[in-house]
């Protein structure tokens, strides 16, 4: 902590005004009054040493840990009643912790992000609650004639993304010609920036098996869709979970279904690529399948992860790439992360 003297109080910092009267300490009998010269007191103490002369007033070393104010105020042994003539600022240390570059560089928070926000989610909630009826008419037909693509459960929910992303951000495609054939199984990586990435992939079109957390299937209407859609769930600090998944996505490329995978496993903060899991590589290793990477770009500066409650303006582009075929994890993995951080990089 710094205290710092200032002719004027400052507007940003906590004032303790304090005004020139007398300086009486009462801390116990450890505390020795030194002696008096006109117009200057001096005290000692074992905790705090200072002097004082009107009318200026100085305070230099002292440094201790915000946590730590408390025995210049609430020390049972240590009560400060003297009052000078000028105005005394304390300054935290904690309020040069943060740099101005850390994170994204967003705009300043306004009303008008927290509005959008705030419609974003009224347009999602009406459209998933018209369109969920149409998955529950028709999903004894599609258990009865394409139980692992589910193609028209991904149809409503590729129109639920487009009506609900439509209002608030464009999406470029660049690539699309990188796509495998609608019916050929494969896996899909892409980075994860925001919780806008769902929807920004749904609204390609393909019928992919997304990974969540078993938690996100509770929520009303939305987590009720996903289990219509047949997403896995997965429990995160549960090995067995972990590997009863992976099972379930080799059976579903097996079978003619597409998987999804966010190789990173949470959500990026900074915008930067984190370190890829091996899970998604596995699976492509093993079932032979095209290993299929997307980078997604501009997700996380509309809605950054931590503050979904608000929307700002910008964009989104995502880049599909070439297809990589192999049978070593470690080399799918790594050409897979190289593909991926390039188009970041570039944008």
């Amino acid at each position: 902590m710094e205290i710092t003297l200032l002719s004027s109080p400052s507007p940003i910092h906590r004032r303790l005004y304090l005004r020139h009267r007398a300086a009486r300490f009462f801390a116990g009998p450890s505390s020795t009054l030194l002696g008096t010269h006109g117009r200057t007191t001096s005290y000692k103490h074992p905790i705090l040493r200072t002097s004082y002369q009107a009318p200026q007033f100085s305070m230099q070393g002292i440094s201790k840990k915000l946590e730590n104010v408390s025995w210049l105020f609430d020390s049972p042994k240590l009560f400060i009643r003297n009052k000078f003539r000028r105005d005394v600022v304390v300054r935290s240390e904690l309020t040069s912790a943060g740099s101005a570059e850390d994170g994204y560089l967003l705009p300043e928070l306004k009303v008008e992000s927290k509005v959008r926000g705030a419609c974003f989610y009224v347009v999602t909630a009406f459209s998933a609650i018209f369109l969920f009826v149409l998955m529950v008419v028709g999903h004894p037909l599609v258990l009865l004639f394409d139980r692992y693509r589910r193609k028209f459960h991904h149809f409503i929910a590729k129109m639920w993304a487009a009506l609900t992303v439509a209002p608030f951000f464009k999406i470029e495609f660049e690539g699309l010609e990188n796509l495998p054939p609608p019916d050929t199984p494969a896996v899909y990586v892409s980075n994860h920036q925001s919780f806008l990435d769902i929807y920004t992939l749904l609204t390609l079109g393909r019928s992919f098996k997304f990974i969540s957390k078993t938690g996100i299937f509770l929520f009303p209407i939305i987590g009720w869709a996903m289990f219509l859609l047949g997403v896995i769930p997965l429990k995160r600090m549960d090995s067995r979970s972990q590997l009863d998944c992976l099972k379930r996505c080799m059976d579903f490329i097996k079978k003619g279904a597409s998987v999804f995978f966010f190789p990173e496993g949470t959500r990026s903060k900074d915008g930067k690529l984190g370190t890829f899991k091996k899970g998604a590589f596995s699976v492509a290793a093993k079932t032979n399948a095209p290993l299929v990477p997307i980078t997604l770009i501009g997700t996380g500066q509309i809605m950054p992860a931590g503050k979904e409650g608000i929307v700002n303006v910008g964009s989104v582009k995502v880049v599909i790439h070439k297809p990589i075929l192999g049978k070593e994890p470690d080399m799918l993995c790594k050409e897979a992360r190289k593909t991926i951080e390039s188009a970041l990089t570039q944008s």
